[in-house]
C-alpha cells in the first residue's frame, strides 16, 4: 500500500512533466465560485481523473480540474472544485491538493469559499475576508505519523491568516468598489445545513460565518509554512429568530454572481504581491 508521501510525489511527478514552471500562488476555489479565476492565462487543465491518486469533486458548480498559468506575471496553480468531508473524503484526502502545491512550490494559498452568514450586519453577496476560523469538524489532517520533511508536530495556529495579505485584499476591494467584511468563519462537517440553535451558538462562541470547507486545508497550509488568504462570499444570512430555508440552488447563484467580483480581487492581491 503507498504512503501518503508516495501518493502525493506521484502527483506532482506527472504534474512537473507539464507544468515547466514552479507555481508560486495556490488558489482552491468553492462552491459556485469556479469563475473566480477567470484573470488567470490558463497554459494547462488536468481533469482530476487524469492525475494520480487525487479524489474526484462530486459537488455540483465544482469542475473537478485543476488548471495552471500566469496571474499578473506569477506562476499559479488553481483548483476548480475541492473536497470535503460531507462527501465521504477523510481530512487527508480533502486536503491531499495542499500538500501537491507544496511539494510544487507553492508559498501562498488563496482559499476561498461560499459561506452562510451569522453576522446580521452582512448581506447575501458580501465578500468577507477571514480573520480567524474554528475548526468544528471533529476532523484535524495532522492525526497519525507525522511527516517530518512536511512540517513540525504541533504548528502554531494563532496566526493562520496572513494579515498583510488580508489587508492587500481589503485594499483591492476598496479599488474595485468593494466594501469587503472581515470575520471568524466556523467549519463544520455537513451537510445539512444548521439549525436556528446551532445558528444562535456559532454567533455566541463568536463566529461571522459559516461553511463546510476550508478549515482542513488551512490547517495544512500552515503545517507547510504557507501564507493563507481566506475569502468567503457570504451566498445567504442565518437569522435564528427569523429562518428562511436555503437550497444548494439558491447558494450556487448568489456565489456565482459574485465570482466576478472576487476575481478582481484576486488578480489585485497577485498584482500587489508581483510588485512587492
Amino acid at each position: 500500500m503507498k504512503t501518503h508521501k508516495q501518493q502525493v510525489e506521484e502527483a506532482v511527478d506527472f504534474l512537473k512533466h507539464h507544468i515547466k514552471t514552479p507555481p508560486v500562488i495556490g488558489i482552491m476555489t468553492g462552491t459556485g465560485l469556479g469563475e473566480s479565476i477567470e484573470a488567470l492565462k490558463v497554459k494547462n487543465v488536468f481533469d482530476y481523473r487524469k492525475i494520480p491518486n487525487i479524489p474526484v469533486s462530486t459537488v455540483q458548480s465544482h469542475h473537478g480540474r485543476l488548471v495552471s498559468g500566469t496571474l499578473e506575471g506569477l506562476d499559479v496553480i488553481a483548483m476548480q472544485g475541492r473536497f470535503h468531508l460531507y462527501e465521504g473524503y477523510s481530512p487527508w484526502g480533502v486536503t491531499f491538493p495542499v500538500r501537491v502545491m507544496q511539494q510544487l512550490g507553492v508559498q501562498t494559498l488563496i482559499l476561498t469559499n461560499a459561506a452562510g452568514g451569522l453576522n446580521l450586519a452582512f448581506n447575501a453577496g458580501d465578500i468577507m475576508v477571514i480573520e480567524d476560523h474554528i475548526n468544528l469538524t471533529g476532523e484535524n489532517p495532522l492525526v497519525g505519523a507525522n511527516e517530518d520533511e512536511w512540517g513540525t508536530r504541533f504548528p502554531d495556529m494563532t496566526n493562520v491568516y496572513d494579515k498583510d495579505l488580508a489587508a492587500i485584499a481589503e485594499k483591492a476591494g476598496r479599488v474595485c468598489g468593494e466594501n469587503l467584511r472581515t470575520g471568524v468563519y466556523a467549519g463544520l462537517k455537513g451537510p445539512s445545513l444548521e439549525t436556528s440553535a446551532e445558528t444562535r451558538f456559532l454567533r455566541q462562541i463568536g463566529a461571522d460565518a459559516v461553511g463546510f470547507s476550508t478549515v482542513q486545508e488551512a490547517i495544512v497550509a500552515v503545517h507547510a509554512k504557507m501564507k493563507i488568504l481566506g475569502l468567503s462570499i457570504i451566498t445567504n444570512i442565518n437569522d435564528p429568530d427569523n429562518p428562511t430555508p436555503d437550497t444548494e440552488e439558491g447558494i450556487i447563484e448568489v456565489a456565482q454572481q459574485a465570482a466576478s467580483k472576487l476575481s478582481g480581487i484576486i488578480q489585485c492581491v497577485a498584482k500587489e504581491l508581483t510588485e512587492k
